[in-house]
Formats: C-alpha cells, structure tokens, sequence
C-alpha cells in the first residue's frame, strides 16, 4: 500500500508543520494530503511545503465544490501542478450544507450533479479547452450575460492531473467509480465496507474499467497500546471523536458520516448516539459507542493488532493508507508515524 499524512494548515505552528512533512518524507511516506473544511485553505499549504519537501506528492484532501466556482477550482489546481512540479492530485468533495451554506452561503443544491459537472471543467481546462458547459449546476458562459467562453491562459504541460472524490453515499460512490481517479474514503470499516465497494465497481463499470482502475485511499488515527488498560483507556478517550461524527458532522436531515456507519453494521448505535447529540447530551452521545466500533474504525492497539488490521485493508482491496499518528507533541507523532510504516503491508 502507499502511504499517506494529512494535515490542516491550523493544526499547529507552521514551522512544525513543515518539519512534520520533512520528516514523514525522510521516513518514507509517499503522499501529504492538506485538509480544507472551515479553517485553513488547502491550496496554499501545498503551495509552500512542496517547496521543502522534494519527493512526495500532494493532494488536496478535499477542495469542497460548493466552496469555489469550477473554473477557480480549475485554475488553482493546475498551479499547484505546476508549483509541485507534477506532484499534485485533485481531491475534491461535496461537503455538506452546514459548511456549504453555513460558510460559503452556497445552496447545498444537487451536490452529486456539481460534482460531475466541476470534474468536467477541470478536464475541459487540462486539455486546454475552451470553458464551455450548459451544465444544470454550472454553466460557462453564463446564459444571456456578456461573458463569452475562454481558454486558460495557464497552459496545461501534458502531465496528467490525478483527480481524486471524497465520497460516503452510494450516489457519490459510484460517480466516483466512473469519473475519479481515486477514492478518498472515511469512516471506514473494512468488514462492513462491501456496500461502498459495489457502488464503486457499479460506477467503474460504466466508464469500461474495473475497480482496479482505482486508487483507494483511506485514513485512520494510529496509535500503539502498551498494555490493555492502556487500550482501554484510548478507546474511552476517542469515543467523543466519533460521536462527533455521527452527531455534529452535518445536520439532523443530512449527516453522510451517520449514514456511512449506519451502512457497515452500526445503524442502532448511530442512529442514538445523534440523537443524544441533537438533544445536547454529547457524554451519553459518546458513552453509546461501543468498544467494537472504536476499534473497528481506528488503527489503535498492540503492534501486532495493527499490522493484522493494515492486513486486513489490503486484503479488502485499499492500495493507499492515510496515516494519523497519534501524539502529545511533534517528536512523539513522528516516532507513532514511524512505528507504523514500518507495518503497513505490501501488495
């Protein structure tokens, strides 16, 4: 499997953030993906590490839709494949209407169908096309305007622009499978995961091609147990993690994290933790997670009930692991990272 950290521009001081990537490079991870939700950018992260760190690649880890116009989203990602030199891969994701409408007061509007629309104007854009698409979310020109279709005076280099979906529903999924490069997956539980692989293959077969075609990219946190009340102690504390997921990510109608885990086996746990959420009771929210489900979701444990669950990802077809080393400080999230590659599978 290749490797992976992400990071969020907020994460920490920035000189740290830049040793930290230095650093997972020099140990051998092959990728950085540069969050973006509702603090820092993803773009100008990447911009500036690419200039220290001089092997890996980068990816936006995700670049919402809803949050740029698609021809922006075009633009920004063919100068930083070009700033990285070719080392760039576009993640992109619908996000969903509380960060969408509540941040970029945009409708959280057919968000299947501006996807499928933004991918085809980054492609127009790569070939170096004109910018023209009567599409129902994004239209170039727009109608009855002034404005005629235009070419980007930034002219692609050849290189090819790896384009990667943050997707959870099976719609989302199976657009993934036809039009993406990658997935770029979450709350993940490979025993549970058959549902999101068929959505995907479904898709795949649509553009002629097989699940293969795919890089599948999935994340977790990592953390080594010294003993079992050490574990037992590290599950108590990232139940509340979870419960965020299933309760604060998204609203009461639409919460995809909610719906993701409801999928894979834990739809009664889900579906009352978010309520205890909503009702504002967030330590009965987190108190409902079961031990299993922590574990199932996480890379956490001795070192040998690691290696078995990076086993287990590979076998269940991922070929790209995002890492989350755990840590108090710097020093000790590089020596968990380290820990760990040195476990991550082969093919």
């Amino acid at each position: 499997m290749r490797t992976a950290v992400q990071l969020s521009a907020e994460a920490g001081p920035w000189p740290e953030l830049v040793r930290y990537v230095v650093e997972a490079e020099r140990l051998g991870v092959d990728h950085c993906w540069v969050a973006e939700a509702w603090g820092g950018d993803a773009a100008t992260p990447i911009a500036a590490i690419a200039q220290h760190a001089t092997r890996m690649t980068f990816g936006s880890g995700v670049f919402q839709v809803g949050g740029r116009s698609a021809a922006n989203t075009a633009m920004t990602a063919l100068t930083l494949q070009r700033i990285t030199d070719g080392r760039f891969s576009l993640g992109l994701g619908a996000s969903g209407p509380q960060v969408v409408e509540g941040l970029h007061g945009t409708p959280f509007a057919r968000p299947l169908t501006r996807m499928r629309e933004t991918i085809e104007v980054v492609r127009m854009a790569e070939a170096g096309e004109k910018l023209a698409l009567e599409g129902e979310q994004v239209r170039l020109p727009l109608p009855y305007g002034e404005g005629k279709a235009l070419r980007l005076s930034l002219r692609p280099d050849g290189r090819p622009l790896p384009i990667y979906v943050a997707s959870l529903s099976p719609r989302m999924l199976s657009l993934t499978g036809e039009v993406a490069d990658g997935w770029l997956g979450t709350s993940f539980i490979p025993e549970g995961s058959a549902t999101s692989f068929a959505a995907l293959a479904a898709g795949a077969r649509r553009s002629g091609r097989t699940l293969a075609a795919l890089d599948l990219c999935q994340g977790a946190e990592v953390a080594f147990a010294r003993n079992e009340a050490h574990l037992a102690e590290m599950v108590d504390a990232r139940r509340p993690g979870l419960a965020f997921s299933l309760g604060g990510m998204g609203s009461a109608d639409t919460n995809f994290y909610n719906d993701a885990y409801a999928r894979q086996g834990y739809a009664e746990v889900a579906a009352e933790s978010q309520r205890l959420w909503l009702s504002g009771d967030r330590a009965a929210a987190a108190a409902v997670i079961p031990d299993e489900m922590v574990l199932a979701t996480t890379l956490i444990g001795p070192e040998e009930r690691v290696a078995e669950r990076l086993r287990t990802w590979r076998d269940t077809g991922i070929t790209h692991v995002r890492l989350y080393p755990a840590g108090d400080t710097l020093d000790e999230r590089l020596d968990t990272l380290g820990r760990a590659l040195e476990l991550v599978p082969g093919p």
